[in-house]
């Protein structure tokens, strides 16, 4: 079976190959645990962030942005002393922040998911990489979503971040034409 060469042998960045990445996200809470484990893997790797990943759902209490949009700086300050996590100030103290405006965006769209597919007209684009170094680190679509995001008081959310969110959640199929996920992924 051919797949993507990105997750090598490491079973675990496997197995989220082959049952997650690319696959369409119309899931709130989901959206809200991408939109942090993306900004929190920033010059790290996926793979860091992705080991972590359990440990960030009990920290972050599986990603409740409606309780993670009231943490203090006493809150702040206790997961920074968590080493199953990204220990990093800006980081941590930008998941706080994040969840208020995600709980914004939700009140003004009704759901983050309704406000994100925007950027896609509301369904996957199709790429048909024969690499994995043709995949770009950017578009248009994740610069504008950068932009948006930022205007509304969003952190960690570059171009290159939203980008990788575009392609973990399914906003882009990413796989290349010859890993057996591109043709079960293509709408």
């Amino acid at each position: 079976m051919k797949r993507c060469v990105w997750p090598g042998e490491d079973a675990l960045y496997r197995a989220y190959h082959d049952q997650e990445w690319g696959v369409p996200l119309h899931d709130d809470r989901a959206w809200f645990e991408f939109l942090i484990l993306e900004g929190a893997q920033a010059g790290l790797s996926w793979l860091t962030i992705l080991r972590k990943r359990e440990n960030y759902r009990v920290a972050f209490e599986q990603f409740d942005a409606a309780r993670i949009a009231l943490y203090d700086a006493d809150k702040i300050a206790s997961l920074l002393l968590d080493a199953g996590i990204v220990r990093n100030r800006l980081k941590v103290a930008s998941t706080v922040v994040n969840a208020q405006k995600f709980l914004a965006v939700q009140q003004e769209f009704g759901s983050f998911d309704a406000f994100i597919w925007q950027f896609v007209a509301g369904k996957p684009i199709q790429n048909s990489w024969c690499s994995h170094a043709q995949l770009p680190v950017s578009t248009p679509e994740s610069d504008a979503m950068s932009r948006e995001l930022k205007r509304r008081g969003f952190k960690f959310v570059g171009t290159t971040i939203c980008y990788a969110l575009m392609q973990a959640t399914g906003m882009v199929n990413d796989h290349v034409v010859d890993c057996f996920r591109h043709s079960e992924l293509k709408v």
